[in-house]
């Protein structure tokens, strides 16, 4: 799963000879940003620096980086923020934007991923990609010549976990270390979360019902990029416990798309984990509560919390434009 991210580059290969395309010859040393897993602290920054730039200086003297170029964008699930963000994006960076449903492409059905990076890298600039599966950005990534991003698997999610990391520092400023606490399902968002804070130095806690803690392999790499950083990752079934002292409270749905099955289970089963009043009662008085959207108002988080002074959800949402800039610019540098 935590592969290298590295420069590849990948060409059709007929009768035992290799032709590139012109377009392929653009990126002899391309990157993806397919997890945060395999990016340096200083890279992280970098992109965050350069999206709190794209924030200040908005549609002012930006680096047309994008220009003549064409991003493609893939959306197994549904989507309001990352498709209208990156589009967006795209758009302001001087590009132009395709964005492709899952019943318009079949990946994995009509086609394989294989022969879908293989199609793109002749024809645009960038894939960005939002599928069910994590394998699935990984094989655009490995058989396309062109950048892909991650715009969300069921295993990561760093574009969001980006834009948090911007409005953490936003809201917490003049605090080098912050204590980050996820409550509820270890997921995608929680995963990458976790790793950012492990990279930037923050303390991260999960709280979640037990048989809900974070995926052994992914909990392994995020604790050895801790022990470099200085960062604490721990685990607690004890929601009230871990809010105490922190700057940060994050929470997402319980139930994730392609878990509908399971819903009334992890109701139940969650029951007791809900950002409440009660809960950010318990936490500093300036603690801020963030959640990646769409919120489930009344399961994970009541109304009360997401629309008060304390909520940070919609700074983040903005936040995801200019990450998303922000990252182009950094896989096209």
């Amino acid at each position: 799963m935590f592969r290298t991210l590295g420069a590849r580059l990948f060409a059709a290969e007929q009768g035992g000879n290799y032709y590139f395309t012109s377009l392929c010859m653009e990126h002899k040393k391309k990157k993806d940003l397919l997890s945060l897993v395999e990016f340096s602290p200083e890279a992280i920054r970098t992109m965050l620096t350069q999206a709190r730039k794209f924030k200040r200086n908005r549609l002012r003297n930006e680096r047309k980086i994008f220009s003549n170029k064409t991003g493609v964008l893939i959306f197994e699930k549904p989507s309001l923020r990352t498709r209208i963000t990156f589009e967006t994006a795209i758009h302001e960076l001087g590009g132009h934007a395709i964005t492709l449903t899952s019943d318009m492409v079949g990946i994995g059905k009509r086609e394989t991923p294989e022969d879908v990076a293989r199609n793109l890298e002749r024809w645009v600039h960038l894939i960005v990609a939002r599928t069910y599966s994590h394998s699935t950005v990984e094989q655009l990534a490995r058989y396309s010549s062109i950048p892909v991003i991650n715009a969300l698997t069921d295993t990561f999610h760093p574009c969001q976990a980006l834009a948090f990391a911007m409005t953490l520092d936003e809201h917490c400023k003049g605090k080098k270390k912050k204590k980050v606490v996820f409550i509820g399902d270890s997921n995608n968002v929680c995963n990458s979360i976790m790793v950012i804070c492990a990279k930037l130095g923050h303390d991260f806690t999960v709280a979640c019902p037990a048989g809900y803690e974070p995926v052994k392999d992914i909990w392994n790499t995020a604790s050895e990029i801790a022990r470099k950083s200085g960062a604490s990752l721990a685990v607690t079934h004890d929601p009230a416990g871990a809010v105490a002292g922190a700057d940060a409270i994050y929470t997402d749905v319980w139930t994730s798309m392609g878990q509908e099955k399971e819903s009334e289970k992890r109701r139940r089963d969650f029951a007791g984990f809900q950002v409440n009043e009660k809960l950010i009662n318990l936490a500093p008085a300036g603690a801020i509560v963030s959640h990646c959207l769409p919120a489930h108002r009344g399961e994970e988080i009541t109304s009360g919390v997401l629309d008060s002074k304390r909520s940070v959800a919609f700074d983040e949402a903005e936040n995801r434009l200019h990450v998303q800039k922000a990252v182009i610019v950094y896989l096209f540098s």
